[in-house]
């Protein structure tokens, strides 16, 4: 059995859900939080970091190790491109969103808004809300700029657009939205790129989880 360790709004674990969904993979998502000492995940993921990931072959930790794996077992329909070139745009796409955007909308956004004060009990810090949101824009004009043909760096839905997406996602939570007058291409992409079904799934249950 394909079994997936992790917290639903991380997303480092939706990244690895959606690509499990888009390749068809059934598995077993068992929520745990960052630092659990549950030991069946920690056996996975000696830093405590999630996700973590085992199958009938291997147990792996990290998102980006576990969606390079699924590529090669399971190659088809295909997250990465076989042009070079593509390829190599995929993996830059999707190292730019868990650096870049993971500071901006999932550290300093959503952490500060959804994680702190509803999980915590702890008051969102603003002031670091705002410097994260200081970043936004020269993300947004960069990525703006990599939109071609409803999906980035290219005209085929890879990793690259997943791991953009998903930090996005975690952006919307914080209660931030790309603004679509000056970056139509990119939040035609958000919006276009969360209602496929692989996104979509994920969001309702994540919603609902939020009471909402």
């Amino acid at each position: 059995m394909t079994v997936l360790f992790g917290a639903p709004l991380s997303p480092f674990v939706r990244k690895v859900r959606v690509a499990l969904a888009h390749k068809n993979l059934p598995y077993d998502l068992q929520p745990v939080m960052p630092g659990s000492d549950d030991p069946a995940f920690r056996r996975l993921s000696p830093l405590g970091k999630v996700p973590a990931f085992s199958d009938d072959q291997v147990g792996l930790a990290d998102s980006s190790v576990i969606c390079a794996y699924l590529e090669k077992r399971h190659p088809s329909p295909a997250l990465l491109p076989a042009d070079p070139a593509a390829y190599a745009t995929a993996l830059w796409l999707e190292e730019y969103a868990d650096s870049v955007l993971f500071h901006i909308c999932t550290e300093g956004v959503f952490f500060e808004r959804i994680v702190k004060p509803h999980m915590r009990g702890v008051a969102p810090d603003e002031a670091k809300v705002a410097a994260a949101l200081a970043d936004l824009p020269g993300a947004c004009d960069y990525l703006e700029a990599q939109c071609a043909a409803g999906h980035l760096g290219g005209d085929t839905f890879t990793l690259g657009d997943i791991a953009v997406a998903t930090q996005f996602a975690n952006l919307g939570y914080g209660g931030e939205q790309v603004d679509a007058a000056r970056w139509p291409l990119l939040a035609q992409f958000l919006q276009d790129t969360l209602a496929r079904p692989a996104f979509a799934d994920c969001l309702a249950e994540e919603k609902a989880l939020m009471g909402g």
